[in-house]
Parts: structure tokens; sequence; C-alpha cells
């Protein structure tokens, strides 16, 4: 367990957002293990592919791309997060972008889950995006590297 006075992370480096403090940023912009939930489909080239973090890290912790695939699909289909207009098909693959997305991702977030106030469905996205997050570590060969990102999870309830 990460000591209460011990740095688990860069603070420049996570964001809080609805449901999730903490939360890291993408891997492509220098995000911990955790970012993995946000990364992209590994199977399709993306134009910026070239500070793209996710092979690496998968490297690192002892993931292969191909268990990333079946743990973001599994995920997609118990969440119902497929989706025809959002990047590779899946909420499972979106990030963290807030306004902007160059999908469709907030219009399928609306639909999913009709709220009064928008902050109130990225909130759910978000705990949920952290969920998926753990469940990605705690596939990992190397708990070591990350044990200490999945116990800060489960001890620190988000909003």
């Amino acid at each position: 367990m990460v000591d209460d006075n011990q740095m688990l992370f860069d603070p420049k480096l996570v964001r809080n957002v609805p449901g999730w403090k903490n939360a890291p940023v993408p891997a492509c912009y220098g995000g911990d293990y955790r970012s993995l939930t946000f990364c992209c489909h590994p199977d399709y080239k993306l134009s910026f592919s070239y500070k793209c973090n996710r092979d690496w890290i998968l490297k690192k912790i002892g993931l292969t791309k191909e268990e990333f695939i079946k743990i973001k699909e599994d995920f997609s289909e118990e969440q119902g997060w497929y989706a025809p207009t959002v990047c590779f098909r899946s909420l499972s693959y979106c990030c963290m972008r807030r306004g902007g997305c160059p999908g469709d991702r907030d219009n399928v977030l609306k639909a999913l889950y009709p709220r009064k106030n928008f902050d109130d469905t990225l909130k759910e996205y978000f705990k949920r995006k952290r969920i998926l997050a753990i469940r990605l570590l705690k596939a990992a060969r190397r708990q070591d590297l990350v044990k200490p990102y999945i116990e800060f999870e489960e001890n620190n309830e988000s909003d």
C-alpha cells in the first residue's frame, strides 16, 4: 500500500473529472498505467502514434494487446457501450477529452445516460472508465508495478 505521504503519481499528470478524482491523463500525454482505460484500439493506425505510450505500458505491465482488446470488448458488452458512431465502435476506447471529441462520444453518452445535467452523464462515464482501469491493471502480470495503483483506486472513493 502506498503511504499517505508518498506520491503515487505526478500531480501534473492527473485530472479531477466528474466521477473520478485523480484520474490519469491519457497515455499519449504521459499518464500512468491506469491511463490504459483511455487508450485507442491497437489494431488501428493513428495520426499521432509517434507519442502513443499504450504499447510501451502494455509491455511494461505484462498485458498483451489481445488481452487488452478482450478486456475492453468484454467491458463494452457488459456496459452496453457498443456504438457505431464512436471511434473504434466502443466507448471502452474513448478518451478523456471534454469538448471537442472527434467522434460521437458525448451524443452516445447522452443517449445512454440521459440526465438533466451533462456533468452527471460524464460522472457516470468516468466512474465506469475507472472500473475499467482497475480491471485492466488486475489482469497485468506485473502486479508489483500496478498493485499500488489498484490499491489506490480501491481505497479512494471518487465523488
